[in-house]
């Protein structure tokens, strides 16, 4: 099978322009306060927060839970907060907020965290595979998906004509053309993005428009391969969109794509809240396919045998689940390589969710913080599953033997910000 090259093309980048007077601080504009998180990330009270916070913050049209437009009389409520957000998009762009550059760039895009992690990648135009053309895909997933939220951020994608926010993808850059001009044009250069959020995280941009240093790069990206870090929904939405929308401009999605030779991304676990449910019982359970002992503390993962994960009570009481019975994770798991069936999440969800029969769609998840995740099991009367994170190297090798990890089985980072950059559909 022939395989697809690995594109991410220049593009005509659309950003916040003509600022308000009120929004210079230290005489410069500050974009900060437009910027906001991953649309998955925060959670309804947070995106709301967001949305007040300044009437052009990026969240309104990721996020629109607010109608600002009259839909068309028979449309549902769904579809006119997708209205809205395409309405509120492109009055954004005829009044100036948002203003096309001038020429097709590639961006690189540099995060500091407040903890001194630097992360340099390219924003780009990422080519996807053609329905039905038998080419093997430069881009792989490692994590399943589910249907609502793919056909979510394909419907507002499809209404606004627009990517409004770049999946996260890492390659294997071994410091070849593409990775090395990042790294100069990070190192020089004035950038046309600097700001600071309020996470202490830096942000800045700059534009790629010699086309001499973009085909190098285009040239070296050929033969790689790319690993969806963050965003399997939004690129399943790509595919769909491309698939269902022939002809109509959507042959490309936006995409930061790092080097994680380079700039080795940060894997943090995502924990499970599962409201009600009594520890207790849970733990019995629990003791007929794994051992169950009380530790002290969220570190005690570290040394036990995999798959291994802690149960903490509503009381705060913590149990580690470790030394899972080889016959029971193969029985619920048949044709999964061993290496999958050791996975935490894989435990969890194919083994110990069962056993209690605990419905999937009341699971809660909590991102790296497993004292967050302990206190939300004390409000929710229940039971927090703390979920140790995966290494790079693992992920990577899930996706080449072509399996695909548990849904939210990890939390690369750090995630980019939304409203950088964002790409129109003309």
């Amino acid at each position: 099978m022939p395989r697809q090259p690995l594109v991410l093309a220049p593009f005509r980048g659309l950003r916040y322009a003509a600022p308000d007077v009120d929004r210079f601080i230290d005489g410069g504009f500050d974009i900060a306060r437009l910027l906001a998180p991953p649309y998955d990330i925060p959670d309804a009270e947070e995106a709301r927060e967001l949305q007040r916070s300044d009437p052009h913050n990026a969240a309104r049209v990721t996020l629109p839970f607010e109608l600002s437009r009259q839909a068309p009389e028979g449309e549902d409520a769904v579809s006119r907060r997708y209205r809205a957000a395409a309405d509120l998009l492109r009055s954004w762009i005829t009044e100036g907020v948002l203003a096309l550059d001038e020429e097709p760039a590639l961006y690189v895009y540099e995060q500091v965290t407040a903890d001194g992690q630097v992360q340099r990648g390219l924003v780009g135009a990422l080519g996807l595979p053609e329905e039905g053309t038998g080419t093997d895909s430069a881009v792989r997933p490692h994590e399943d998906v589910a249907d609502p939220p793919v056909r979510d951020r394909f419907r507002l994608m499809e209404v606004a004509r627009a990517n409004l926010e770049p999946i996260f993808l890492v390659y294997r850059g071994a410091g070849g053309a593409a990775s090395a001009a990042t790294e100069a044009t990070g190192a020089q250069g004035r950038p046309v993005v600097s700001t600071r959020t309020r996470d202490g995280a830096r942000h800045r941009l700059w534009a790629i428009t010699d086309p001499g240093i973009q085909q190098e790069i285009t040239a070296d990206l050929a033969a790689r391969s790319a690993l969806i870090a963050d965003g399997h929904h939004r690129y399943a939405a790509y595919l769909r969109l491309r698939q269902e929308s022939a002809g109509q401009g959507w042959s490309h999605g936006l995409a930061l794509l790092v080097d994680s030779d380079t700039h080795p991304p940060r894997l943090g676990a995502i924990h499970r809240i599962l409201p009600g449910l009594d520890t207790a019982r849970a733990l019995a359970a629990a003791r007929t396919v794994a051992t169950v002992e009380p530790v002290p503390d969220a570190g005690a993962t570290a040394q036990a045998p995999a798959p291994a994960l802690l149960l903490v009570s509503a009381e705060g009481e913590t149990h580690l689940v470790s030394g899972f019975d080889e016959t029971a994770l193969a029985q619920a798991m048949p044709g999964r390589s061993p290496d999958w069936r050791h996975l935490a999440t894989a435990a969890l969800h194919e083994v110990l969710m069962p056993l209690w029969e605990f419905p999937e769609d009341r699971v809660r998840m909590v991102h790296d913080d497993p004292a967050e995740a302990a206190a939300a099991a004390r409000d929710e009367k229940g039971t927090a599953v703390i979920v140790p994170p995966l290494r790079v190297e693992q992920v990577y090798a899930v996706a080449d033997r072509g399996e695909l990890t548990p849904r939210k089985s990890t939390s690369f980072g750090p995630k980019p910000r939304t409203g950088l950059v964002m790409r129109v559909i003309p």
